[in-house]
């Protein structure tokens, strides 16, 4: 097989860091794996393994002919027979398919907020489905979603997974005390939702028992960000909250803490909790997406309602109580990381999905 991965950037997201996942575990694995980047690059390029084929259009508007031939010109030098295309991607994939009628395209959702999106909000994904091959989903309620609304029939669930990265540069030095660390693993825009942890961190007042919280990812500079800027002001919490920006060393970064969150009203399968099972952190998280497929309440993290602030008060109570539960928790969840998402368990499924 020769397949090339689609993506519209390489900045810090799940959908994103996916798509790197897939072109490097796939390139000692099949004939050819490439990489294409549409609109813009970022740090996740650092981490492109150097047997992957990388490209990178620099489209600069929705239709760009020059990008399109620019595509066109390197899967058919490449002799690509599968275009495995990423979130909003298609759009791409099925113009440079306009062109070359014969390439097969795999569309891979992540987007969880589409599962309670109209038909309507979607006309153009649903055209485009028409010239799609197979869809590739990250839930089981994108599943439901994709085989009710679009016109490709062929969807397949494949769950994300978590690569071992060789390198762990050690750059960011975490405030606050060894044990009493929280990180909250999440680019500063919704549906994040991370005011409601910074309310039950200030409302329980884990400040007093050395308790810090730690915010990593991209801060956009908006008003969602400025929310949390002016929280923090208005309560003194300074030197317990903080915001860490979009950092390249995570791995090293969850090392020094003991507590992972994840507070969003949307999910698709958020590689985060992955990163925290890797980490063997204690995980508080969102019962929203793939979260409560992934993390059984009590046995292996703690969940919640993300718009119920009472259960996230409680259950982060809950966890910063008592070592012990957190270790249990911790132990639990690596435990499935390693049976049920390492890439060795979900390559096989993808190529077998990739073959059907």
């Amino acid at each position: 097989m020769r397949i090339v991965q689609i993506i519209d950037s390489l900045e810090a997201g799940g959908a994103e860091r996916m798509a790197v996942n897939y072109a490097n575990i796939l390139a000692g694995k099949i004939e050819f794996s490439g990489l294409v980047t549409t609109r813009k690059e970022g740090q996740l390029v650092n981490l492109i393994n150097e047997k992957v084929s990388y490209l990178f259009l620099k489209k600069e508007k929705k239709i760009d002919f020059k990008a399109i031939f620019k595509l066109r010109k390197y899967l058919k030098k490449n002799k690509i027979d599968i275009i495995h295309a990423h979130s909003s991607s298609f759009f791409t994939a099925v113009l440079v398919k306009f062109t070359m009628p014969g390439i097969k395209i795999i569309w891979h959702d992540h987007y969880g907020s589409r599962a309670k999106e109209s038909k309507k909000q979607n006309r153009i994904l649903i055209f485009a489905s028409f010239f799609f091959h197979s869809v590739f989903v990250v839930n089981l309620q994108l599943q439901e979603w994709s085989r009710k609304n679009m016109n490709c029939k062929k969807v397949i669930f494949v769950p994300n997974f978590l690569v071992e990265q060789n390198e762990n540069p050690e750059i960011t030095q975490l405030k606050g005390e060894n044990g009493k660390r929280i990180v909250f693993l999440a680019n500063l825009k919704k549906p994040k939702n991370h005011i409601s942890i910074l309310s039950a961190f200030s409302d329980l007042n884990l400040k007093e028992s050395g308790w810090t919280l730690h915010l990593i990812g991209k801060d956009y500079a908006d008003p969602y960000s400025q929310e949390l800027k002016d929280f923090i002001k208005s309560n003194a919490l300074e030197n317990h909250i903080h915001l860490c920006g979009e950092k390249s060393d995570i791995k090293y970064i969850l090392s020094q803490a003991s507590v992972g969150v994840l507070a969003s009203t949307q999910e698709g399968f958020p590689v985060t909790l992955l990163e925290y099972a890797a980490a063997k952190l204690a995980v508080v998280s969102t019962n929203v997406g793939y979260c409560p497929e992934l993390i059984q309440d009590e046995f292996n993290g703690l969940l919640f309602h993300p718009l119920r602030d009472a259960e996230i008060k409680q259950q982060l109570e809950k966890i910063t109580k008592t070592e012990a539960l957190r270790e249990v928790l911790a132990s639990n969840l690596h435990e499935i990381l390693v049976k049920d998402y390492s890439q060795e368990t979900i390559v096989e499924k993808l190529i077998q999905a990739y073959k059907k």
